[in-house]
């Protein structure tokens, strides 16, 4: 029987800070008033679920999340509606990866309505603080960590899901424009066999140091390939990879347990079907890439996922190789997908996909 959530609701930040919040929100840096947490033990399953007011997590330091990284979380959003209600994107997807998830990190599986109810109510619980600008959301971290007091090496028997939300505008500082990629020659994102189809901290916390590798090399993402064939593109550090070739065709790393299976990737693959673009899922390789930019016959290049949406994509810099250059940086089909995307997602187009739950 899945618990009832307790809602105890408390405002903790005056209408004044939150407006000011909501003005210049940036990503991951203003959090609202409250978050959804439920606990679950072998013993009685899933229990105590609360919406309570946004706190610091009281963990013992022998916890296993802290010791053996025991740990999942999704991304994805809230959005204002023309009305004045919010709907959710795609929730079901959510819930059903993070289940994938927690199987490959031997945590417990939640039940999907639990963990839908769960973003639910804390959207209902800080309605005020989804955004009214356009293009502007509700970004929702859904996240589960093993808490369980013991340093044994084995599965936790104790964990937390815990629901927290932040209100998100731009993901990349000034706005939309073409992305540079640092491909890594060095380190690799995941491997067959691994957890890349996950998605873990681990996953992350392993991309970061190629991706202060871009950053200093002046680009704002780090390209992946696979780590046996290192001509092979897996994936960017958060996000998915399409090339748009000349005659109007999108292709995309297929997947094949190394990369995540990202919403924002279905989502684009449905959405240019629809709009009679054809797409390939398959093994896509740094050759063809650099080939086809060099002969016209790759145009647009574009990353996507749930922060970013849609982001075009400029060049690749390749260390001791000359950079690869898009013909078309900020690419037409990029572009007409993102404002597609975006367009359903805020109510402004019809969602003819049904992808849509309103919640007020």
């Amino acid at each position: 029987m899945q618990p009832q959530f307790d809602i105890q609701l408390s405002d903790s930040v005056t209408a004044q800070r939150r407006e000011k919040a909501l003005q210049n929100p940036g990503f991951g840096v203003h959090f609202t008033d409250h978050m959804a947490v439920v606990e679950w033990d072998s013993e009685q399953g899933w229990h105590n679920a609360a919406v309570t007011p946004y706190a610091p997590l009281q963990m013992d330091p022998a916890a296993a999340v802290l010791h053996y990284a025991q740990e999942i979380f999704e991304g994805m959003k809230a959005y204002r509606q023309p009305d004045g209600g919010i709907a959710l994107f795609r929730p079901g997807k959510n819930a059903v990866r993070f289940n994938r998830s927690a199987k490959r990190l031997a945590l417990p599986e939640i039940p999907e309505e639990l963990f839908l109810e769960a973003c639910r109510q804390l959207v209902r619980a800080d309605e005020a603080w989804v955004p009214e600008t356009a293009y502007h959301s509700l970004y929702l971290r859904p996240f589960m960590i093993a808490d369980e007091v013991f340093l044994g090496v084995r599965a936790a028997q104790r964990a937390r899901f815990i629901v927290i939300a932040c209100p998100a505008g731009d993901y990349f500082p000034g706005g939309v424009k073409p992305l540079d990629l640092w491909l890594s020659t060095k380190m690799t994102r995941a491997a067959a066999g691994g957890t890349g189809f996950a998605k873990c901290g681990g996953n992350y916390a392993g991309s970061l140091a190629a991706t202060a590798e871009a950053y200093e090399n002046g680009c704002q993402q780090v390209l992946f390939t696979d780590a046996y064939d290192r001509d092979s593109i897996d994936e960017l550090g958060g996000m998915n990879l399409f090339l748009v070739t000349d005659d109007n065709k999108l292709i995309t790393p297929e997947v094949n347990g190394n990369i995540l299976e990202g919403v924002t990737r279905d989502s684009i693959i449905q959405l240019a079907k629809n709009l009679g673009y054809e797409v390939a899922e398959r093994r896509v390789t740094i050759s063809e890439w650099r080939e086809g930019a060099a002969t016209g016959a790759i145009r647009e290049a574009f990353a996507c996922g749930t922060a970013a949406v849609v982001a075009p994509i400029g060049r690749l810099l390749v260390k001791d190789a000359p950079e690869i250059k898009l013909p078309e940086p900020t690419g037409t089909i990029t572009m007409q997908l993102r404002e597609e995307l975006m367009g359903i997602q805020h109510g402004t187009i019809s969602d003819t996909n049904g992808w849509l739950e309103r919640i007020s």
